[in-house]
C-alpha cells in the first residue's frame, strides 16, 4: 500500500519560506499517470488545492499561489517538495501532500503536518 508521509518546519515567521517534503514509500513517484499533490486547510476553511507535479517532473499551480509557489522533486528519495515563498499567517494552515489519479481520484493522503506563520 502506497504511504505518504510530510514532514515541514512546524513554525515559520512571516517572510519566510515554507519547505515542505513528501516522502513516498511502496510505489514510485515517477509511476506513470499520477499526480503527486500538495493541499493545505487553513484554519476554518475547506480543502485547498495547492499544485501537483507528474511522473514526468511536469509541474501545475493554483493561480491564486502560482506567484509564490514551486513544487520539485527527488526521485532518488522517491519524495516531493513544496515551497511557498513570502508567507504570512495566512499562509498557516495543515499541509497535505496526495497521490491523485487520472481519473482525478485521491487514492492516498498523508496524515499532514501542520504549519503556522507567526511573529
Amino acid at each position: 500500500q502506497v504511504q505518504l508521509q510530510e514532514s515541514g518546519p512546524g513554525l515559520l515567521k512571516p517572510s519566510q519560506t515554507l519547505s515542505v517534503f513528501c516522502t513516498v514509500s511502496v510505489g514510485s513517484i515517477t509511476t506513470k499517470n499520477y499526480y503527486w499533490t500538495w493541499i493545505r486547510q487553513c484554519p476554518g476553511k475547506g480543502l485547498e488545492w495547492i499544485g501537483h507535479i507528474t511522473d514526468s517532473g511536469s509541474t501545475n499551480y493554483s493561480p491564486s499561489l502560482k506567484s509564490r509557489t514551486f513544487i520539485s522533486r527527488d526521485t532518488s528519495k522517491n519524495q516531493f517538495t513544496l515551497q511557498l515563498s513570502s508567507v504570512t499567517p495566512e499562509d498557516t494552515a495543515v499541509y497535505y501532500c496526495a497521490r491523485v489519479g487520472s481519473d482525478y481520484e485521491y487514492d492516498y493522503w498523508g496524515q499532514g503536518t501542520q504549519v503556522t506563520v507567526s511573529s
